[in-house]
Formats: C-alpha cells, structure tokens, sequence
C-alpha cells in the first residue's frame, strides 16, 4: 500500500520510502513465520521444564526464571522496540529485534549452566516486539480494506504458536533433546529475517522525537517490580516479606511513571492515548481474556496428566496432554480469518465481544463436564474459537484508535497487558489448584472445577467491558479511525 505523504505528515508522522512495494502477501508470509517462531519459543519450554531442570542440574526455583526471565525481557523491550519503530522505521526495528531473538535462541540452545540459560531467555525476550512491530508494517504496507485481515491473522499466531508448542514440546524432547526446543526456531528466525531483509519494504511513516530514559526505566521499574513476586509467589509465599516488598514498589513506581509521562515532553507511552476509550477498554478486555487464554494452558495440561487412580485424571504423558490442546490450535487457525472479515464488515467490538463470550462458554464447559476426553476437546475447540475472535479483534481496536506514529508503542502496551493477565491467570489458577490437594498430595477435581468457574468469571468480565469498547465504523467502509 503506498502511504500518501500529506496523510503521514497530517498525523503526525514523516513519510519516507520508495516507490517499489513488495505485494502484501509475500509481507504478511514472512512477518508471520517470525511470530510463529517466536510464539513457539514462548510455550515450549514450559512442558520441558523439569527435564530441562534435570539436565542443568538446577533447583525448582532456578528453572522457573526460565520462563520469569522471558516475561519480563518481553513486558519490558516490547513498546520501547515499538516506540523505537516508529521513529526509526519498522522494518529496520523487526530486523534489529529478530537479529537479538536468534543471538539468544542460539544461546539457549547451547547453554549448558542454568546461568547462560537464564541470560539467554532474557535475551529472547526480545521479540516480543515482533508482534506490534508486524502490526504496524501491516498498517503501512497493507492495501485498507485487508489490514484487519493481515492484524487478526498475525494477532491469532500468538495463540497457535503457543498451543502447537505446547503439543510439540514432548515429541522433540522425545525424539532430540530439549536443545531443539530451540533449533527448530531458530532456522525460523533467521529463514524469517532473512526474508524480511530481502523483500519487506521500509515504513513510509516515521515520527520524529527520542526515547524518554526516564520513562523507560520507570516503566522497567514497575513492570520488574509487579511481575517478579507474580511468578515467584507461591514458592516465596504470597504473605512473604520478599512479596509483599516488591509488589509495593510496583505501586509506588507505577503512578510516579504515569505522572512523569505525562508531563514529558516526548514520552515512551504518550498518557493522553492511553486515555482513549477504545484504548483503555481493549486493554482491560486484553488483561482479563489473557487470564483465561493462559489458565487453559496450564489448567487443561496438568488436568489430564493426572493419574487415573485420583478417579478424574487420565494419566497422559506430556505428548498426550499437548494433544488434547490442538483442538484449540484449530479454532484459533481457523477463526483468525473470520475475525477479520467481521472486523471489516461489522467493525472490530463484535468479534471482541464474541470471543469473551465464546470463551466463557468454554471454561464453563470444562467446568460442568470434563470425564471423557471429548468433552475436553469440545471444551478446548470452542475456548480456541472465542479466542481467535478476540485476539484478533484486539490489536485493529487498538490500530482503529490510534494514528500511525503510535501504532507501535500502542500495540506494544496492549502485548504487555495481555501478557500480565496471561502471568496472573497462570498463577491464580496454579494457587487454586494447589490450595486443594487431597492426602495424598495429588490436587483434587473440586480444585480444578473452581478454577475453571474462576476463569470462566474473568471472561464473563471480559464480556461486560468488551460491550463497553466505543464500536468503530467497518474497515471497509469507513477507513482507519482517527484518533479523537
């Protein structure tokens, strides 16, 4: 799509580029091959934990800062990379964090201390950005009427990558090592740079300005400060003194962030867009739909792995638990284009309402029936429906909202909320489970039903403030909205 440039300038931004466009399609390929990979190096790890816990030679407590350490390189890079898109171009930013994400891929892959693991987690977490920086080339390089479908798509990714990781980790661990939990990406990675390099054009759209540091470091500050004790609190204690300081230092730092971005005069996340209405109600729907997508995930695996002695459980080893995930897999794949063209006829709130719904739906399913393995995968399929409508109606209420030169940081903010209520969902519903073990030591089925009526909850939440979201004129007809 050419840019015109009075229209990049009017919004505020500084039309660049050249006259030669690749087709969107060969765009959308390769920017969906590098979020594949890395939602695939996001779920992956998390079945082969103890395994590679054993092999490292490393505590409980060590292993799990190997997904700890992910989550907040990612919460953190992810809008200033956004940010720095769109100063910079988005291309040369995708290519830069792409570039990062493989150093650390092939770090981890070759790490033989729990230490390196570690330092290379925090270095993948990097691509994180992939995700808003893909948004915002798709807003630039799409022809109008196909962005929500290029959005919807490549927001869907995030959900199938970590579904088919979640599948795929026992085979390779089975059949490798868990070395190629991170082999196989990589190629991905470097076969998706490559590409990117080759044949994706530079944004046209660009904004002048720096990068606020105090800003950044605040918002590090309080993002550390709030999701550390949420990974670790159930081996500190949630009424620890560890937890307890650290959750408040994150509300300290989270408002004097809030204060100092909005008096600077070029702030990483500019406060007055955050105030939108369709902002801020798409990122409370984001924090509460990321709570149930991520319960599932750590819900329905450790449900059905369960022996069958405990009278629910049905002993699958962790290949077979990663099978009763694709059936989500599924619906998310193939409601990702449906949510699009929703989104272009009807506008993006009716695929977002559609979706809380439709999950809801699921986890109240698993909560009443759950003792024949079809009921599990009915349940899976239509919790993967409700989420491919919402997830990919999400980032084009954001883009909807918003002008171009704030497409990125804007995308980026809505990943890191998703991404907390993923990290409280996981939590909460681990701390049910794990608050109702029967004598045996094995958690009872009432636990689980709680937690699924729990999640289930949260969706119904998320139902309420999707209904609130201002519902945008249709793609095709109206255009991109301008943000008020």
């Amino acid at each position: 799509m050419q840019v015109d440039d009075r229209e990049a300038i009017g919004r505020g931004g500084t039309a660049t580029g050249s006259d030669h466009r690749q087709h969107h399609n060969v765009t959308f390929a390769l920017l969906a091959v590098a979020a594949v990979a890395y939602a695939l190096l996001q779920s992956l790890v998390a079945p082969a934990l103890l395994t590679i816990q054993h092999d490292l030679d490393t505590t409980t407590t060590g292993a799990a800062w190997i997904l700890t350490a992910y989550l907040l390189s990612a919460s953190v890079v992810t809008p200033i990379a956004g940010r720095l898109g769109d100063m910079f171009g988005k291309k040369r930013a995708i290519v830069v964090v792409l570039l990062v994400l493989a150093a650390g891929t092939a770090l981890a892959g070759l790490a033989t201390t729990i230490g390196v693991m570690i330092v290379a987690r925090v270095i993948q977490g990097a691509g994180g950005a992939v995700f808003p920086l893909s948004f915002a080339i798709i807003r630039d390089e799409f022809p109008r009427d196909r962005i929500p479908h290029g959005i919807a798509l490549i927001s869907a990714i995030l959900g199938i990558g970590g579904g088919l990781g979640i599948v795929l980790a026992g085979p390779i661990v089975q059949h490798f090592s868990y070395h190629w939990l991170f082999w196989f990406p990589l190629f991905a990675v470097l076969a998706a740079t490559a590409g990117i390099i080759a044949f994706v054009p530079e944004s046209p759209v660009r904004t002048p300005g720096r990068i606020d540091p105090l800003g950044a470091i605040l918002l590090a500050g309080w993002l550390v400060a709030f999701l550390v004790p949420i990974s670790e609190g159930a081996s500190w204690g949630w009424l620890s003194t560890r937890t307890l300081a650290f959750f408040t230092v994150a509300a300290v730092v989270f408002p004097l962030w809030i204060r100092v971005e909005s008096r600077s005069a070029a702030p990483l996340v500019d406060m007055q867009m955050m105030r939108l209405r369709p902002v801020w109600t798409t990122n409370l729907a984001a924090l509460v739909i990321g709570f149930g997508m991520f319960s599932s995930f750590v819900l329905v695996p450790q449900f059905v792995e369960l022996p069958e002695s405990t009278g629910f459980g049905f002993g699958a080893s962790v290949t077979a638990a990663g099978v009763f995930m694709v059936p989500a897999t599924v619906g998310m794949l193939f409601v990702g284009p449906v949510s699009g063209r929703l989104s272009t006829t009807v506008g993006s709130k009716v695929p977002l309402v559609l979706g809380a719904l439709i999950s809801c739906v699921g986890f109240l399913l698993l909560a009443a029936a759950h003792s024949s393995s079809w009921e599990i995968y009915l349940a899976m399929l239509v919790m993967g429906i409700g989420i491919g409508f919402a997830f990919g109606s999400m980032a084009n209420l954001i883009i909807e909202s918003v002008p171009p030169h704030q497409t990125g940081v804007a995308t980026g903010m809505n990943t890191i909320v998703r991404s907390i209520g993923g990290a409280v969902g996981s939590q909460v519903s681990a701390a049910i489970v794990t608050a109702t073990v029967a004598a045996d030591g094995l958690p009872t089925e009432r636990g689980f039903t709680i937690a699924f009526v729990v999640a289930a909850a949260a969706l119904a939440v998320g139902v309420v403030v999707a209904l609130r979201v201002p519902a945008p004129a249709p793609a095709a007809d109206e255009g991109i909205a301008e943000a008020a």
